[in-house]
């Protein structure tokens, strides 16, 4: 019998996403990981599709991509009828407010997707996807543009899969590999935590600028 004291930290997260994922989860998570909320798919699907490539998992790795590129498509859809609803000067505005700033938006970040929407054409919503920094804000280009609904749905959903099963692929491949990853589980925990520092040092400091600028 494992003592609780030799349970390590991967094995404990390991513990939790058994217990907790779902397909429900699944696609709320990857609703808010495909809006304006940043949140990244590299948590969600990868851990879901090792958990589904066990033979005594309650999910199917199949679904988990099936269910994962849903709650993507959902996401997309929030940004692209916020952006055409509201209209670019509203979502300029809301971008460069308090709330835009704790969303971690900002208009250079829309203007880079315009950007790269405009020199791209309709075939960005599928390739916006498979790059970060562009693929959670490609659909407030699409919608600012009125793209046709039809085909902004269908490569989203091209992009959205394409993107899952890369992910769900990385989780799949790491079956089997059990015993390297709880041996440097210590080394694991330690790089974790030490990206997490950088990312909060380094909005901090950006955020210090912005204000020393203002």
């Amino acid at each position: 019998m494992v003592s609780p004291d030799s349970v390590t930290v991967v094995q404990r997260v390991e513990k939790w996403y058994e217990n907790n994922m779902s397909y429900g989860s699944i696609v709320l998570l990857m609703t808010i990981e495909s809006s304006f909320i940043p949140f990244p798919s590299e948590i969600i699907i990868p851990p879901a599709a090792y958990i589904a490539s066990k033979p005594t998992s309650k999910l199917n790795i199949y679904l988990v991509i099936l269910f994962g590129t849903l709650g993507a498509l959902v996401g997309a859809y929030i940004n692209y009828f916020l952006a055409l609803w509201l209209g670019r000067p509203v979502l300029y505005k809301l971008a460069d407010s308090k709330i835009g700033k704790i969303l971690l938006l900002s208009s250079e970040k829309i203007i880079k997707s315009e950007q790269y929407f405009n020199q791209k054409g309709k075939v960005s919503t599928f390739i916006g996807r498979l790059i970060p920094g562009i693929r959670q804000l490609i659909s407030i280009p699409a919608g600012l543009a009125r793209m046709n609904f039809i085909s902004f749905t269908l490569y989203t959903l091209l992009g959205a899969t394409v993107w899952n099963v890369i992910l769900a692929l990385i989780g799949y491949l790491a079956q089997g590999q059990e015993a390297r990853i709880n041996t440097y589980s210590h080394e694991l925990s330690l790089a974790i935590l030490a990206v997490l520092a950088i990312v909060i040092v380094f909005y901090i400091i950006r955020f210090l600028l912005r204000k020393f600028k203002k």
